[in-house]
């Protein structure tokens, strides 16, 4: 069996992987501060709760069309308010 058979695909960066889904639905693929608006959103969603908030959460602010660094706010804002 040769190497080639057994290799598998190059593995993509997630920007890449990104910018080609974003591509793919036809829709921008997020800038630098987008991502990381994202990620902390997803960080707190997940830390408050069960890991599986964290990709909800970011679906759910983008369903209700609000820019990730509000919804990040605004997450916080609502785990204060749960911890008072």
């Amino acid at each position: 069996m040769s190497d080639e058979t057994c290799s598998e695909p190059p593995a993509t960066t997630a920007q890449e992987w990104l910018a080609g889904f974003a591509a793919v639905i036809g829709a921008p693929a997020p800038d630098e501060d987008t991502n990381e608006a994202l990620l902390n959103l997803a960080g707190v969603a997940a830390h408050d709760s069960e890991r599986i908030a964290a990709p909800i959460a970011c679906w759910m602010a983008g369903v209700a069309g609000v820019n990730p660094a509000e919804a990040l706010e605004r997450a916080r804002r609502y785990v204060e308010s749960r911890a008072g």
